[in-house]
């Protein structure tokens, strides 16, 4: 049973299944908001249900808490970003300059392209204490992974452990992302992509 309904029964043309699947749904365009700003740790559960227009039991229904939401959010914005920098780096051209240039470049655009995606990715991951921890470390370990496979074709002489190499280079592009976000007077995106370029470049040896 569903909210008093038969899980194989329909309900105003939609099964149970997709009206649960409904309710996550409409719970995270909810949170993809209000977890920007105000943030998580400011937002409770009835305000994301007011938002939502659901009832508090059917946000219990579809996720274990605000951790739990805050998680699936932060995993799709991840899993999105991930999927347009690697088209970026497989179209790029086949040398490892043109590669940085590409996977930066998309990912500061994608990034700024909708400042809750940034905020929930770059500053809400921090102030959400240890609710991110193992997901911000998956998502540093895929793009790190990313950035090592892009350059494994162009070995450089004497060249440092390349997976130290793009963990650090990541952190740099993370700071240069919340100081676009926090700045009074903010980068331009060109400003960042450029500095980004600068960074990766010199780290992984382009010229």
């Amino acid at each position: 049973m569903l909210d008093g309904w038969n899980v194989n029964r329909s309900y105003r043309g939609m099964s149970a299944e997709q009206r649960l699947a409904d309710r996550r749904e409409r719970l995270m365009t909810a949170a993809y908001t209000l977890y920007a700003k105000p943030g998580f740790a400011a937002t409770t559960i009835e305000r994301l249900c007011s938002e939502a227009r659901i009832s508090n039991r059917a946000f219990y229904e579809c996720f274990g808490g605000r951790e739990e939401l805050l998680q699936a959010l932060h995993e799709r914005c991840v899993e999105e970003s991930l999927a347009v920098v690697a088209k970026a780096l497989q179209e790029a051209p086949a040398t490892l300059d043109d590669r940085v240039r590409a996977g930066i470049r998309t990912y500061i655009e994608f990034a700024t392209a909708d400042w809750r995606r940034a905020r929930i990715m770059h500053l809400e991951v921090r102030r959400s204490g240890d609710v991110l921890t193992a997901s911000r470390q998956r998502a540093v370990d895929s793009f790190a992974r990313l950035v090592e496979e892009a350059a494994a074709e162009f070995p450089q002489p004497a060249q440092p452990n390349r997976r130290l190499v793009a963990l650090g280079a990541i952190g740099a592009l993370q700071e240069l992302l919340i100081e676009w976000l926090l700045a009074e007077e903010p980068p331009t995106i060109d400003e960042l992509v450029g500095v980004a370029v600068h960074i990766f470049g010199r780290s992984l040896g382009a010229p």
